[in-house]
């Protein structure tokens, strides 16, 4: 299986947009550029809507059938370990490895150091570039000690170890070549460097997994559903050695000659849309971004849009959500900066008309939109746990509205993510 050198993950938290997502990839085909589209969903939010992975399979294949989609596409295990790989096996043919949780930060935050001998052995097998190496695209190359290849090694080999695991422990079950593996890094303390991505890289090559993305941590904020916060000029610096190391490494470590970047919670990132574009046209380069949460908003828009029954279901979703908002926070808390000052009561929001409601939530950050509110948008992200407990009667009204909702999710995919993201070949 070989993943396209575009690639979209199209999460979907309740499996009912699948055909309104895929009609963006097709529109977005007719224009010349080619997405291959990846349904990607986590343990945890199939937990909280009460689905299984075979229903996001049965999503995927069901928009295939009805949009004549004759392209590769993909079903994601979002950010899996060994402990949760196995309810994905049977339904999925791309298996996000997430190993965050094993890279070893202060002694106080969690993670594990690699073992003494394979730090050494790492060390060893590796010292040849120590020194000064130049890897085409860093004006000043990158200049390596043997105490950094060290610090490194005892840093990620841990967790690079854990995905090689999690990598065979799917290769036995499926086989080799049979479905994409993503190595994902993403959820850390501090971005990696260019010379950590090269010796991650290494060890990656060195356990044997044939990566096609991998997702480090980018400098700034990745928020849910908001803008990038941070240095843009920052981000592109990084995001381009990235790039070049990357080609570097394939070369070099013999990696897959598909291996590109991945971005997560990529959704609405607008300001770094322009500068990724211009790196990937530079370079030539492949890039995979992960949408999820974004899709959820889209059906509140269009139920906020349909005023009466749909505006009370968003308007009592708010409601509840202020009134848990610890609760939702918590799982959530590294990616997402609520100010809590800045939410409007819920009794104001009741009182709410439809265009109100749509003008604080919907991400526009233009001058003629002064009501758009990032903190409620934030909030309502991760508020979806509130509308799978209403269970029948959410998606009833999903149904009922469809006519609305589908061409919202259309819109923001092809319009606001794909067209200015992916240079068009």
């Amino acid at each position: 299986m070989i993943l396209g050198k575009y690639s979209l993950g199209i999460g979907d938290r309740f499996g009912r947009q699948g055909k309104a997502q895929l009609t963006a990839l097709v529109k977005a085909k007719e224009a010349g550029l080619d997405i291959t589209p990846v349904w990607n969903k986590s343990a945890r939010e199939h937990t909280i809507v009460g689905t299984k992975p075979a229903d996001t399979r049965r999503e995927a294949d069901e928009a295939v059938a009805a949009c004549g989609w004759n392209n590769p596409y993909f079903v994601d295990a979002d950010h899996i370990g060994l402990k949760n790989v196995g309810q994905f096996i049977e339904s999925s043919d791309f298996f996000t490895l997430d190993v965050a949780d094993f890279i070893r930060r202060k002694a106080s935050c969690g993670g594990q150091p690699a073992e003494e001998r394979d730090v050494r052995d790492f060390v060893e097998k590796h010292s040849k570039y120590i020194g000064s190496l130049e890897i085409p695209g860093i004006k000043r190359g990158l200049h390596i000690t043997q105490e950094q290849i060290r610090t490194i090694a005892a840093k990620y080999l841990f967790a690079v170890k854990q995905a090689g695991e999690i990598y065979r422990h799917i290769a036995s079950a499926k086989g080799v070549g049979n479905f994409i593996a993503e190595v994902s890094m993403d959820e850390t303390d501090q971005p990696q460097t260019p010379v950590e991505m090269l010796f991650i890289l290494a060890a990656i090559a060195d356990e044997g997994i044939p990566v096609a993305t991998i997702a480090p941590k980018f400098t700034g904020r990745f928020n849910k559903g908001v803008d990038y916060v941070g240095d843009v000029t920052a981000f592109t610096s990084q995001f381009e050695q990235d790039l070049t190391v990357v080609t570097f490494a394939v070369k070099e470590f013999g990696l897959p000659k598909n291996l590109k970047l991945s971005i997560h919670s990529g959704s609405d990132k607008f300001s770094i849309y322009g500068p990724i574009n211009k790196a990937l046209k530079k370079f030539d380069a492949g890039l995979h971004l992960k949408t999820a949460g974004t899709t959820w908003l889209e059906e509140l828009t269009g139920l906020a849009i349909a005023a009466g029954e749909g505006l009370a279901i968003a308007k009592e979703i708010y409601a509840k959500a202020i009134a848990r908002i610890d609760e939702l926070c918590q799982p959530y808390a590294t990616v997402i900066d609520i100010d809590r000052a800045r939410l409007p009561p819920s009794g104001q929001v009741s009182k709410w008309d439809g265009r109100k409601f749509t003008a604080a939530l919907r991400h526009d950050q233009s001058r003629y939109n002064r009501d758009y509110n990032p903190d409620v948008r934030q909030l309502l992200h991760i508020a979806y746990k509130i509308a799978a407990e209403r269970g029948h009667d959410y998606l009833d009204a999903l149904r009922k509205y469809e006519a609305i909702i589908a061409p919202l999710v259309t819109a923001n995919l092809y319009e606001r993510h794909i067209k200015p993201l992916f240079p068009c070949t």
